[in-house]
């Protein structure tokens, strides 16, 4: 392998704090991932995330944003939602209540992805979920 390339390839899409913006953010993704049998766990993923930023953080309010960034291996994919702060306490997951209408979220990431992480930096949080790429056995994507 020439020693500037790589085998992860990073994509990164910045969405201003309008809630249209989680639809494309959604479209960016399956067209990023076209083709992958991950694609729609991803897609769901961001939409999660991006709406929780959205609702709960500063990226909802007026010039706020949010970031998506994909990382694609041949075995993981690496999915990460930024947030514009503005929220004291770290994004959780939360098992709701019956016909509540928030608080799955982070219970879906968690469902779909090998692994979720969250680190705060002062100005805000990412959360990243880690899936496996394909399945044992199968051909790696593209």
């Amino acid at each position: 392998m020439h020693e500037y390339t790589s085998k992860v390839r990073v994509w990164g899409l910045t969405c201003p704090g309008f809630r249209e913006e989680v639809g494309r953010a959604r479209r960016w993704t399956r067209d990023v991932l076209a083709g992958h049998p991950r694609a729609d766990d991803v897609t769901l993923i961001v939409s999660e995330l991006g709406s929780n930023a959205l609702l709960y953080t500063a990226s909802g309010e007026e010039n706020g944003a949010f970031q998506v960034a994909l990382a694609l291996s041949e075995h993981v994919i690496a999915v990460s939602v930024t947030d514009a702060g503005g929220s004291d306490t770290a994004p959780k997951a939360e098992h709701a209540e019956g016909e509540a209408l928030r608080g799955r979220g982070l219970d879906i990431v968690s469902s779909l992805a090998h692994n979720v992480s969250i680190h705060g930096n002062g100005r805000g949080f990412t959360v990243t979920a880690e899936l496996i790429s394909h399945h044992p056995g199968s051909r790696p994507w593209r």
